[in-house]
């Protein structure tokens, strides 16, 4: 009789030893593979959580880069026209030119040369814009329905700073023959354009009113700068240039305008009107500044939310890796033992079974053989089953039940009859070479 048939006679003998010893290899398999497959899968799903997190904090920032971006430009679009509207803030003025009467009245009584203007805009002055030269002069004025107090000036185009591209101008020129009129002025004269109006005995055609602006504007005419300065005799002089400082990152560079200006222009003085500066400067700083915070504080929480995942799912895989350590061993061993037990209470059981198959002349390699058979055929099938359990419970359970869930792996299937095949031969060994190591005789007498 071959050592198959004898195999699967035992086993149509001894169901129950047969099917608790699968059983057993079964459930240590299954274990083994479960164990190995939901770790894979947290690990799996761990990269691409953090991969979805990384993009999506990617597409955040990016989308905040565009934000600001454009926001930046908004805001900064925004303030620069509402401080622009604040007007010239710098003033070129001769350094003999009495601070008080300008500063309480707005007059000016001393002059430096027109020419001035010219070396402002050949220059390579980075500090200022928007040059436009004045001559100016406070005085009582005869209107069509009373007397009043108004400030005239002589005004030209806006002369550019040549080594930069041209700009908007604050002010629009004033055509010869011209005059324009601030609120006060035409509201109590009751001026309209295209009316008459003499001045210094020089007549005008009201060409343009302007509205309320709240300041010294409203109680000011402008007229053309050569017109004004042939009426004042004032040919080739100015009372001053006034400028706009460029927008910087500086709240204060009036030293800085100073030492290049008065360098640059000798017998001149730099006077800032501090208020408009500092609005000027404070809005487009602020504007900027938050910009740049609100794409920091973008980058900031989105870096912290990624290493707090990580760090998260690291102590949680440490904590499985270190219960799978622990109990998969344990089952292994466990599943050993029984398989163990199992074959040596076999082989008691069949003591004379034995006997009477030495006597008819198997020996004894044929016995281990025997015994080694049944447990690798035991080992094979747990091992498939074994897989097949793993494989549905690590599906079943945890993050491994979703498309991060490694597939088919014939590596760990092949580990798996190895593993099982060797715990099941291993646990078996030693009842089976006490099955063949006893005498046929001994064993016969005593049956």
């Amino acid at each position: 009789m071959s050592l198959w048939r004898l195999v699967i006679r035992e086993i149509a003998h001894r169901k129950l030893n047969f099917v608790l010893s699968l059983l057993s290899v079964t459930v240590a398999v299954g274990c083994f593979v479960g164990a190995l497959r939901l770790l894979q899968g947290y690990e799996r799903r761990t990269t691409e959580i953090l991969m979805a997190q990384q993009e999506e904090i990617e597409v955040a920032i990016r989308a905040q880069k565009v934000k600001v971006s454009q926001a930046g430009a908004q805001l900064n679009d925004a303030m620069r026209k509402i401080t622009k509207g604040l007007g010239f803030n710098i003033f070129i003025l001769p350094d003999t030119q009495d601070l008080e009467s300008f500063h309480l009245r707005g007059e000016l009584t001393e002059t430096i040369p027109e020419s001035y203007v010219k070396r402002l805009s050949e220059s390579k002055l980075v500090t200022i814009n928007h040059l436009l030269p004045i001559v100016t002069k406070r005085m009582q004025w005869q209107g069509p329905r009373q007397e009043q107090t108004l400030i005239l000036i002589g005004t030209r185009g806006e002369v550019p700073i040549l080594h930069r591209n041209p700009k908007h101008p604050l002010q629009d020129p004033v055509e010869p023959g011209n005059i324009v009129i601030g609120y006060h002025i035409h509201t109590k004269q009751g001026l309209k354009r295209g009316d008459r109006m003499t001045l210094l005995g020089q007549e005008f055609q009201v060409s343009d009113l302007h509205p309320k602006r709240n300041s010294i504007d409203d109680s000011t005419v402008w007229i053309s700068l050569p017109v004004a300065q042939r009426m004042l005799g004032l040919e080739n002089l100015i009372h001053a240039i006034m400028a706009l400082e460029c927008n910087c990152s500086a709240l204060d560079r009036v030293g800085q305008i100073r030492a290049e200006i008065t360098g640059l222009l000798p017998g001149t003085r730099v006077e800032q009107l501090s208020s408009k500066a500092l609005a000027r400067a404070e809005a487009r700083t602020e504007a900027k500044q938050a910009a740049e915070r609100a794409l920091e504080n973008q980058i900031a929480s989105g870096t912290r939310q990624l290493e707090q995942e990580q760090a998260r799912r690291a102590t949680l895989a440490k904590q499985r890796e270190l219960l799978a350590a622990v109990l998969v061993p344990l089952v292994l061993l466990g599943a050993a033992f029984w398989i163990g037990m199992l074959t040596l209470g076999n082989v008691r059981g069949r003591t004379l079974e034995i006997g009477i198959l030495r006597a008819i002349g198997f020996r004894s390699k044929q016995i281990v053989g025997l015994f080694l058979a049944k447990a690798w055929l035991v080992g094979l099938l747990g091992a498939i089953l074994g897989y097949g359990v793993g494989v549905v419970v690590s599906n079943l359970w945890g993050e491994a039940g979703n498309a991060s869930a490694p597939g088919f792996s014939p590596g760990l299937l092949g580990v798996s009859l190895g593993l099982a095949t060797l715990l099941s031969g291993l646990a078996s060994w030693i009842p089976a070479l006490l099955a063949a190591g006893q005498e046929p005789a001994d064993v016969l007498r005593e049956g």
